[in-house]
């Protein structure tokens, strides 16, 4: 795992027109800006759409709350562009941070959750209409999906926060968490 973190620095770090726009004047403000709009307009959708499967706000068709996913979709790909940016400009700090790490394996997670609703349930949930309930397992994946995704935001947050120190004396771990000397 170690090889493949040197990689992706490699990788990151070498999209070399990343850096002089995100380190201008405006470039981290406004991308930090519209990566936050994009996790707004996704929690915002999707976070409705999994309380209503929970139970809440029952009066509303499940069919017309699914109308907004695709916005939540849009707020994904800002946030991951964004994102994108981010890593770009300084790898180091990404790549080797263990709240990265995390928000990476909850995202993953998030993934597979909604594959899972999609693949499984989600032609006996449109069904559901108002005043009525989802079946349990719809309703785990709902619960499940919030978790994650608020755990995404968390470990988002813990970025600024949990820094990777350089490497000393330490082994190196299946994930390294130090940022090695190039």
């Amino acid at each position: 795992m170690h090889a493949f973190q040197d990689w992706l620095y490699r990788t990151f770090a070498a999209v070399a027109w990343v850096k002089p726009v995100m380190q201008s004047k405006w470039g981290w403000p406004l991308s930090e800006t519209v990566h936050f709009l994009g996790l707004s307009l996704l929690i915002g959708t999707i976070g409705m759409f999994d309380l209503r499967l929970l139970g809440m706000g029952k009066r509303v068709p499940l069919r017309a709350l699914h109308k907004l996913v695709p916005w939540g979709i849009a707020g994904y790909v800002l946030a991951l562009l964004t994102g994108l940016l981010f890593l770009a400009t300084e790898p180091d700090q990404y790549i080797y941070n263990s709240a990265f790490h995390w928000k990476m394996f909850f995202m993953t997670l998030a993934g597979l959750n909604v594959a899972t609703f999609y693949l499984g349930f989600f032609r006996r949930v449109k069904l559901v209409g108002s005043n009525e309930s989802a079946a349990l397992p719809a309703k785990m994946i709902a619960a499940f999906s919030l978790f994650l995704w608020i755990g995404v935001i968390v470990f988002g947050r813990m970025l600024t926060f949990y820094r990777p120190p350089p490497c000393g004396s330490e082994p190196v771990t299946f994930v390294s968490t130090c940022i090695p000397p190039r």
